[in-house]
């Protein structure tokens, strides 16, 4: 490609972006925190100022205080799709499109559609809208973001199946944090505020206890914190000329731990705003006639996994795994490389300490730090 050619190319990027929809996220520990209720109060706000808004989809769970506030709000009607003999409804993407408000509502980013709608998630509809010079205002739960997935898990024991992909986050130009005090949810659950009095008891069995909420809190205070940071290193000038980061994940065919580490190394990427790479070695002995079929099913995964999340996938054929680690990371300018917390028998940690260690030497002679992630 030409410098013409290059430059033309990044004044079509400028042209798309300023014709692109403003993007705002409401983001929650938990729900009943109050993400609908607040993009609903917005709303009225923006149409007491002349704004064309209409409802593209909320959901009010039967609350209260939010039902009464979706009066008043032009609303696109829903389409109804039949799945498995049933009708249902879906929020209509082409009618939003069509109608072309200046901004829309869309509630319950992480959502899975209906089998039989255009896009397979609701965040691919939001992308799709804000592509055609909509602005949209969304929510989400923390424990939906892609790469907090461990976290959440270990905190709350539960498997988040809805998920949103980090880079969702950061093409949005303002993230909010909802947040309440554990003490103040609680009491909005047992007022019968979130959920039916019938389900409170079992929601502070579970979900809703106070050690959880908290931790729960800190994620999405921390999120908004470096969405923050990132929006301010990206508009805000600045003379200091410091060496851009640069991560790279190696991964293994141990499901587990790769998706681990992607997801940490998801998460040092995004803090830093800086590009990362994850890298899969292939040994000998992972050829595809002779790995596992499982195991290739998981690789697969977690190399979509890895796309997804916004890394640069690396896959080389190698028989060692160290020297390819390192060539691959001085080819691109890394400063930083993960790697998982390596699980080996006695043997295998006798024959590969000299290969670890001529890693080491390598990196000591270099400006690249090493992490290993737990």
């Amino acid at each position: 490609m030409t410098s013409n050619d290059q430059s033309a190319e990044n004044f079509l990027r400028l042209i798309q972006e300023s014709r692109r929809g403003k993007f705002k996220i409401y983001i929650g520990m938990s729900a009943g925190v109050g993400k609908s209720y607040r993009m609903l109060q917005e709303a009225h706000a923006l149409l007491r100022s002349g704004i064309d808004v209409k409802i593209g989809l909320i959901e009010t769970h039967n609350r209260t205080e939010t039902l009464a506030l979706t009066e008043g709000l032009p609303i696109i009607p829903r389409r109804k799709l039949f799945y498995k003999g049933r009708e249902l409804d879906e929020m209509d993407v082409q009618a939003i499109l069509n109608a072309h408000p200046e901004l829309v509502i869309v509630d319950e980013l992480a959502h899975t559609n209906i089998p039989g709608s255009k896009n397979e998630k609701r965040w691919q509809d939001v992308l799709e809208i804000l592509d055609a010079g909509i602005n949209v205002i969304s929510a989400v739960n923390i424990q939906h973001i892609e790469s907090l997935y461990d976290e959440v898990h270990s905190i709350t024991n539960i498997d988040v199946t809805e998920r949103v992909p980090d880079r969702v986050l950061h093409v949005a130009d303002e993230v909010v944090n909802i947040d309440l005090t554990a003490d103040e949810l609680i009491n909005r659950l047992k007022e019968g505020k979130i959920y039916d009095k019938a389900k409170v008891q079992t929601a502070l069995a579970n979900f809703f206890q106070p050690e959880k909420i908290l931790q729960l809190r800190e994620l999405a205070l921390r999120e908004v914190a470096t969405a923050v940071e990132r929006k301010i290193e990206t508009t805000v000038p600045t003379n200091v000329q410091a060496k851009p980061e640069r991560f790279l994940a190696s991964i293994s065919t141990n499901p587990e731990t790769a998706r681990r580490v992607i997801r940490k190394t998801a998460r040092l990427a995004a803090y830093y705003n800086s590009r990362w790479y994850v890298l899969y070695v292939q040994m000998p002995a992972e050829s595809p006639d002779r790995i596992r079929l499982d195991l290739q099913r998981h690789l697969i995964n977690n190399l979509k996994l890895a796309t997804e999340l916004g890394a640069e996938v690396i896959q080389v054929k190698s028989s060692s795994i160290f020297k390819s680690i390192v060539d691959e990371a001085e080819k691109r300018n890394v400063t930083t490389i993960c790697i998982g917390k390596p699980h080996f028998t006695l043997l295998e940690v006798i024959l590969r300490t000299n290969a670890f260690n001529q890693l080491l030497t390598k990196l000591s002679a270099s400006d690249i730090d090493l992490i290993i992630l737990s």
